[in-house]
């Protein structure tokens, strides 16, 4: 029997998914979805096959998990750093900075690993609810700012955003890229003097 690091079995068992998941979300963003694979996790996780199938039953399980696992909780602390906010523009703010910051950090590279790839339809159905969770709340604070046109202009300055997280975890300076995105996410919607939302 293996030994167990761990006050309990329940908590020795947490620990050992966690790690999993950790070595599986590692192989995503630098090899690729295709080689997420049972052997390779347990492997790069210091676990043997069989041990992995305790927790995940394919490679697609492991997928999905990974799913459940990073983005939720990138978007809870999204969700605490806008509660803290007051003000529109103020929420504004703090989508850009802390969205950025979680690219920097990462959190953003499993998603760009599962981009295009063919995911089971499940896994698709499951990363769309959680790409339009992350999302609602910029387009929400656009709405409250009066942006207009926003079903299109809403995607065009989430662009922004985006090309900003490609920018931090290629290397550029958070600071400098979260400051210029902050200023031209700003520009770009403030109005002309005189002239209101239609």
């Amino acid at each position: 029997m293996p030994k167990i690091s761990a006050p309990t079995v329940a908590e020795h068992r947490s620990r050992q998914r966690a790690a999993l998941l950790r070595s599986a979300t590692e192989i995503l963003a630098t090899q690729g979805m295709g080689a997420v694979t049972p052997a390779a996790v347990g492997a790069a996780a210091g676990l043997a096959r069989p041990s992995v199938y305790q927790y995940f039953s394919s490679g697609g399980a492991i997928i999905a998990a990974i799913i459940e696992d990073v983005f939720p909780r990138a978007n809870q602390i999204l969700a605490e750093s806008l509660a803290a906010a007051v003000t529109p523009s103020e929420r504004l703010d703090a989508y850009i900075r802390e969205t950025l910051r979680l690219a920097a950090e990462g959190y953003h590279r499993p998603a760009s690993a599962l981009a295009g790839a063919t995911l089971p339809p499940e896994c698709l159905t499951r990363l769309t609810e959680l790409h339009r969770e992350q999302a609602a709340p910029f387009i929400q604070v656009l709405s409250e700012l009066g942006v207009p046109d926003l079903p299109v202009t809403g995607p065009l300055l989430a662009g922004m955003i985006e090309v900003g997280m490609t920018m931090v975890e290629g290397g550029q300076s958070l600071a400098v890229v979260t400051e210029r995105t902050r200023t031209l996410i700003h520009a770009a919607i403030t109005l002309p003097e005189g002239e209101s939302p239609p």
